[in-house]
């Protein structure tokens, strides 16, 4: 059962948290974190049942992703991006799904989505080129779903615009070691990857917009709730899922200092300010907790009722989650700042939370303007098609 993961999660909580300098220091999860991850489940939480997987409700995921971020940054950031793929890869050819998980249940996607390749067609398939940068957990994965454009005999995209989702075999594509020197997130190891003139069959590729619109799984012949969920409530709630469990591991970290500390106002039980801040702190991270776990309900309850999510619901989703993990990472700041000068001690492992909570909110899907354009234009009763687009809702 789903709920499983939960406990198998907290059974290795210790672990996780030791190997979080390792981690950081190789610049990948370490090989034995990422067998822990499998061996948990978590990765197949959104799989399909034919293949292993648990279908799970979306928001056992998101509580899975969080629990793990509580304790290392990195391994909760792969539990969500990586772990968020296998529902996707669900829409995709029947054959692809087998040529995936046939074998390998734990078979692991890399990404990125952006477009960052060109997809070339030609008899049965395309020919694929690229660089993409931040493909977290390449080094553990076995086949990466990447972004590319549509081009012409040219090697220029192509008229009107089209972007695919493309699906890649480990032996097809280089990962370029020593490409992911960075301040946060080191221990994701979301490093380069590069294509050249790799053959695509049909089948390994999936029209974008499909996916996006849910065009994808009314063609794929799915029919339960969990597929029936449009990708930009799914997605971008996965990766707020990483950062508000690495928010929490950073209150963890601060609150378990803070109860041996003595400050100039004496012990921190007895002082009102230092007190008030951790209240602010975890009041703050917990409702962006709650919300994006209510507006995931609240959408899957809908679906699961055969129904459509009206866009509004959808726009207030992705809004809620944008301003949950600033909120959240907000927070982090906050009492990062009020903890003292050992905070900032390598030793210490709240600098690593306070890192990567921040290195998170660099993910596209918590840029905020288009987000908060498109519901505040939604909920005046307008919205043009390309505002709506652009927000990714």
């Amino acid at each position: 059962m789903a709920h499983e993961v939960l406990a198998k999660i907290d059974d290795i909580s210790e672990f996780l948290q030791d190997q979080s300098a390792e981690a950081e220091q190789l610049g990948r999860l370490p090989d034995a974190t990422a067998k822990k991850l499998r061996e948990s489940g978590l990765m197949r939480m959104l799989q399909p049942k034919e293949y292993g997987g648990y279908e799970a409700h979306p928001n056992e995921f998101l509580e899975a992703v969080m629990a793990t971020g509580k304790h290392d940054p990195a391994t909760g950031w792969i539990a969500g991006v990586v772990g968020v793929h296998p529902w996707e890869t669900a829409m995709n050819d029947d054959k692809l799904q087998n040529e995936l998980w046939s074998e390998d249940q734990d078979a692991w996607m890399a990404s990125p989505y952006a477009p960052m390749g060109m997809a070339i067609p030609t008899e049965g398939g395309y020919i694929l080129n690229g660089r993409w940068s931040f493909s977290s957990g390449t080094d553990h994965c076995n086949w990466l779903v990447i972004g590319a454009l549509v081009g012409d005999a040219d090697g220029k995209p192509a008229m009107p615009f089209q972007s695919l989702h493309v699906m890649v075999p480990r032996p097809d594509y280089t990962i370029i070691e020593d490409s992911w020197n960075v301040v946060g997130l080191q221990g994701t190891g979301s490093k380069d990857v590069v294509v050249e003139g790799a053959f695509i069959p049909d089948y390994r590729a999936i029209d974008a917009a499909k996916v996006m619109d849910g065009t994808a799984y009314k063609e794929s012949g799915r029919d339960e709730a969990l597929y029936r969920m449009p990708w930009t409530a799914v997605f971008p709630s996965a990766i707020s899922a990483a950062v508000l469990g690495i928010c929490e591991g950073a209150l963890r970290t601060a609150i378990e200092y803070q109860k041996d500390r003595a400050g100039m106002l004496g012990k921190t039980s007895d002082d009102p300010y230092m007190m008030a801040a951790i209240g602010e702190a975890s009041a703050e991270i917990r409702s962006s907790r709650a919300t994006l776990l209510y507006n995931m309900a609240e959408m899957y309850d809908l679906v699961e009722a055969g129904k459509e999510i009206p866009y509004e619901m959808r726009a207030y989703g992705r809004r809620d989650q944008v301003r949950g993990a600033w909120r959240a990472v907000r927070a982090v700041n906050e009492l990062f700042t009020r903890t003292g000068g050992n905070a900032l001690r390598t030793d210490m492992p709240m600098h690593r939370f306070w890192r990567d909570a921040n290195a998170g909110l660099n993910h596209a899907v918590f840029t905020t303007g288009p987000i908060y354009h498109a519901s505040a234009a939604l909920s005046m009763g307008f919205a043009p098609e390309d505002v709506i687009r652009k927000a990714m809702i």
